[in-house]
C-alpha cells in the first residue's frame, strides 16, 4: 500500500474532506425541512382558498350575473345593432342589378331602413329566399327589424308601372295615356313638347315627335321621367329602321308611309295565315304605285288624322279643300308628316311591298277587316258600295 500512497498523503486528504461533506449534508437537511413546512402550509391553505373561490367562480362564469357579463363582454364580439320595431314611415329604395347582400344592406342602412349592415347580412344569410331578390324600386319602412326587411325584399314586389301603347296611337293619345297611367307629371310632357330635342329625336325627324314613338309595352320603374320613357320609344323606332337597313335620308318618308299603312291595313295572325303582313305589303305597293304617277293617295286615314274624326264624318268640302295639305283626295304625294305610331310590321311592309298593279283597295268590313285590292276603278266602285252597305248596317262602328 505504501507503493500507492506516498507517506502522509492519504491522511492529509481524508482529514480535509470530512468537514465539507458534513456542511453540505446539513444544508440539505435544512432545505428539506423548509420544503416539508411549505407542503404542510399548502395542504392547509389551498383547500381553504378553493372554498373561498368556488362561489366567486360560479358567479364569474355565469353570463347572467354582473361579474359574468363583464367577463364575457371583454372577450365576446360586440352585439349586432338591430331595430326592434315597430317600423316607421315609408321609404323607397332602389336595388341595382347584380347587387350583393352587403351592398343591399348598405343601401338600406343609408336609407335608415335597418340599424346596421351586419344585422342585414345576418338576416340575409338566415333567409333561404334571399338569393332571389330582384333589382328595382321597392317600398319599405324606416327602422325595420333586418329580418322583416329581407322578407319584404324576397317578395319582389317592385314598383313598376307597365304601360302599353297600341299601334297607330297618335302622339296626343300617347301623352294622354302617360298622364293617366303613370306618375309622370304633365309639366314634364309639356317640357318635351316645348323642346323635342330632349328625347333624342334624330335630325331626320325635323323636330316632329309624331310617328317616332314606337308602339310597345314598357315597364316604368320608380322615378321614371317623361324624357327617359319617350327617349326609349324614339330609340326603339331608330333601332327598327336600322335593323331594316333603311338609309337615314329615307327615315322620315318611311315612317310617314308606315303610319298610313298601320291605319289602313289589317294584320292577320293565326292558323292558316302564311303571311300576316300580306295586306300591309299590298297597301305599301298601292302607295308606291300612286306616288309613281303623282296621283293623290286618297286614303281616309290621312284626312281622319287631320280632322280628328272618321272620314265618313268629314264634309265633302273639307275632303276636297286643296288649300289643306292633308287633303289626301286632291293633293298628290305624301302628307306633311306621320299620322301615328307604326309597328315593326308596318315598317317592314314599306321596305318590302308586295309586287302588284293595284291602285285602289277597300276595307269592306271594319270588324273583320276584310280588304280587297284592284287596279280597276270600276271594281273599286263595287267594293266601295259594299262598304257603304256595311256602314249602313253598322252606323256606330260597334264591333
Amino acid at each position: 500500500m505504501s507503493d500507492l500512497f506516498p507517506t502522509g498523503t492519504p491522511q492529509a486528504t481524508q482529514a480535509s474532506a470530512t468537514p465539507t461533506v458534513h456542511r453540505i449534508g446539513a444544508a440539505r437537511a435544512r432545505a428539506d425541512r423548509r420544503r416539508r413546512r411549505r407542503r404542510i402550509t399548502a395542504l392547509i391553505l389551498i383547500p381553504a382558498f378553493i372554498a373561498v373561490l368556488i362561489p366567486f367562480g360560479r358567479n364569474l362564469l355565469d353570463e347572467n350575473s354582473n361579474w359574468g357579463r363583464g367577463l364575457f363582454a371583454s372577450f365576446a364580439a360586440p352585439p349586432i345593432e338591430d331595430f326592434e320595431g315597430p317600423a316607421e314611415g315609408e321609404v323607397v329604395v332602389t336595388i341595382p342589378a347584380g347587387a350583393t347582400g352587403s351592398l343591399i344592406g348598405q343601401i338600406l342602412f343609408d336609407a335608415e331602413v335597418v340599424a346596421s349592415v351586419a344585422a342585414f347580412n345576418e338576416a340575409f344569410g338566415d333567409n333561404p329566399d334571399a338569393g332571389g331578390i330582384q333589382p328595382g324600386a321597392v317600398r319599405l319602412y324606416r327602422r325595420m327589424p333586418a329580418a322583416d326587411a329581407v322578407a319584404m325584399l324576397t317578395l319582389n314586389e317592385r314598383m313598376i308601372t307597365r304601360i302599353t301603347f297600341p299601334e297607330n296611337f297618335t302622339q296626343a293619345q300617347i301623352f294622354a295615356r302617360i298622364e293617366a297611367q303613370t306618375d309622370i307629371p304633365q309639366s314634364q310632357l309639356d317640357a318635351v313638347l316645348a323642346d323635342p330635342s330632349l328625347i333624342g329625336l334624330p335630325p331626320e325627324a325635323e323636330g316632329e315627335i309624331e310617328g317616332w314613338l314606337f308602339p310597345a309595352t314598357y315597364d316604368l320603374v320608380f322615378g321614371e321621367t317623361a324624357v327617359s320613357l319617350l327617349s326609349s320609344m324614339v330609340t326603339r323606332t331608330v333601332s327598327e329602321l336600322e335593323r331594316l337597313e333603311v338609309p337615314a335620308e329615307q327615315w322620315r318618308d318611311t315612317i310617314i308611309k308606315a303610319s298610313i299603312i298601320e291605319r289602313e291595313a289589317p294584320v292577320f295572325r293565326g292558323e292558316g295565315v302564311d303571311d300576316p303582313t300580306l295586306y300591309m305589303r299590298k297597301v305599301s305597293q298601292v302607295i308606291q304605285n300612286r306616288l309613281a304617277i303623282n296621283e293623290p293617295l286618297g286614303m281616309d286615314a290621312i284626312d281622319a288624322f287631320y280632322h280628328g274624326r272618321p272620314a265618313h264624318r268629314i264634309s265633302p268640302n273639307d275632303l276636297r279643300d286643296a288649300t289643306n295639305p292633308w287633303a289626301s283626295r286632291v293633293n298628290p304625294g305624301l302628307p306633311p308628316g306621320p299620322i301615328g305610331s307604326a309597328s315593326a310590321d308596318a315598317l317592314y311592309a314599306v321596305v318590302n311591298p308586295e309586287p302588284g298593279p293595284w291602285r285602289w283597295f277597300v276595307t269592306i268590313d271594319l270588324c273583320t277587316r276584310e280588304t280587297f285590292f284592284t287596279d280597276s276603278y270600276q271594281q273599286f266602285l263595287v267594293y266601295r258600295q259594299a262598304h257603304r252597305e256595311w256602314r249602313a248596317e253598322n252606323p256606330t262602328d260597334d264591333c
